[in-house]
């Protein structure tokens, strides 16, 4: 009778009063601080300042963007941390347009810090807002997934680092959902935090080392081929076999998971790219449930 009444309050989409409160406040908030940067600006055709949804708005953007980069460093700095850690926070489409921007204005260190920065950022942020927030809306968008990645979680709770650096390294499942969803089924802050910064840190190398030539890109599909794929699966699968240091205490975690394993991540490096989360995602459960 519990589970029926929990299933009827999730049904009652959208949030409660409170609920919609904090994610408002939280939306304004990020929303005053960018007009704060935009009001130090000098006066001008800011027409060019909108989310890109194509490489040829990112272009666009790129070069209404570079006349102030060096003249105006601070408020194009903070407004692209704003922007980013708000599109992380609110799981907003997009970002992989960011990182691209981040290489092509700052170069490849300061881009890839710049990225992981913010998207580490954003993906807190967000943990904590669904933390307080998110589980009527975990439940009404991904019910099927949320069982399934809370089964794994509770199984591997003490090799949990492994776990869910394997998940931030490949595309098995959307960094979105992992965000949003990582609270729901109890994985811990640290635990997050560490995987999200260490995870993250390839992928970004990739975007941000293609920003620099934008003008070359056809596609955003061009940025990860076959071996780029590939070679992400292969760096999740050596986090896998490693035994890593506990984040909080030292003890050893959970040791290689074995033959099995390692076949499925094969199969996901030959195959799983190409339908990105899903495939991945319920071979991952299915081999790792025997």
């Amino acid at each position: 009778m519990a589970t029926t009444r929990e299933e009827q309050n999730v049904k009652k989409f959208p949030l409660s009063f409170w609920e919609l409160t904090v994610l408002l406040t939280v939306a304004i908030g990020f929303v005053v601080c960018l007009i704060g940067v935009y009001l130090t600006l000098p006066q001008s055709d800011y027409t060019f300042l909108k989310l890109p949804k194509s490489l040829e708005d990112l272009q666009i953007l790129k070069d209404g963007l570079e006349d102030y980069t060096s003249d105006y460093t601070v408020q194009v700095l903070v407004g692209y941390c704003i922007v980013y850690i708000f599109m992380q926070t609110f799981m907003i489409p997009g970002t992989v347009f960011m990182s691209l921007l981040a290489g092509s204005l700052f170069g490849v260190i300061k881009g890839v810090a710049l990225v992981v920065f913010n998207a580490t950022a954003g993906a807190s942020t967000c943990y904590f807002l669904s933390k307080v927030i998110g589980r009527p809306l975990v439940f009404a968008l991904w019910p099927g997934k949320l069982s399934l990645l809370q089964n794994q979680v509770a199984r591997r709770r003490d090799g949990l680092l492994n776990y869910m650096l394997f998940l931030r390294l490949t595309p098995t499942l959307p960094n979105t959902f992992i965000n949003f969803a990582s609270p729901i089924v109890d994985v811990p802050y640290h635990i997050f935090l560490l995987a999200t910064v260490i995870g993250i840190i390839p992928a970004a190398y990739v975007t941000v080392k293609a920003g620099i030539a934008l003008g070359e890109l056809r596609s955003v599909g061009d940025l990860y081929d076959f071996s780029s794929i590939a070679t992400l699966f292969l760096i999740g699968i050596v986090s896998h076999q490693i035994n890593v240091t506990s984040f909080s205490g030292g003890d050893a975690l959970e040791k290689p998971y074995g033959l099995r394993l390692l076949c499925a991540e094969i199969l996901f490096a030959v195959r799983g790219f190409t339908e990105k989360g899903e495939f991945g995602y319920y071979m991952l459960n299915l081999f790792l449930s025997v």
